[in-house]
């Protein structure tokens, strides 16, 4: 799954200003820019509505249940479309209500209940090995480690010998 691409005030502000004060269609401005037209729609739809600060980056905004199912019922009962329901409860892209959906569809009103986020609490339990240090170890040290690396060595040789031995002569 592809992560979207944010997109600068400016960049936005420089979209809606060539649809609204320069005449261009929305269709060329999002040829031209190399971006999807439902977003410079979206774009201009909050622009015109909420200025220009309807442009402005959002930080990831959580919202409570009770905000979620009032838009629920309002593209119920009004019949909005994704885009309306966006612009009027300033939603920053519709696939967070189709979403919504999803959720209030799968799992009813427990779906819609904020979801715990980060780490699993029993993962932050989990101890790590203690890193090596970076120092250089003396000769001593070396040999030590060498001589435990050739003892298991050799004690897997003799397991695997065995193995071979007992496949080799089964017992009755």
């Amino acid at each position: 799954m592809e992560r979207k691409v944010k997109y600068s005030y400016d960049f936005k502000l420089r979209c809606v200003n060539e649809v609204l004060k320069q005449h261009f269609s929305i269709n060329s401005v999002a040829i031209k820019n190399g971006i999807d037209h439902k977003s410079v729609d979206l774009w201009i739809g909050f622009y015109q509505k909420y200025g220009k600060f309807g442009l402005l980056p959002r930080k990831n905004k959580s919202y409570n249940v009770d905000f979620k199912i009032r838009v629920l019922k309002s593209i119920q009962e009004k019949s909005l479309s994704l885009k309306e329901a966006c612009l009027e409860f300033n939603i920053p892209t519709n696939s967070i209500i189709v979403k919504w959906k999803k959720d209030f569809t799968n799992f009813g009103l427990e779906g819609l209940e904020p979801k715990q986020r980060g780490r699993i609490k029993s993962m932050s339990n989990f101890k790590r090995k203690p890193r090596k240090p970076d120092k250089p170890l003396s000769k001593e040290e070396e040999l030590l480690k060498e001589n435990e690396r050739l003892r298991c060595e050799n004690e897997l040789l003799k397991k695997l010998q065995a193995l071979i031995q007992s496949r080799r002569n089964p017992k009755p």
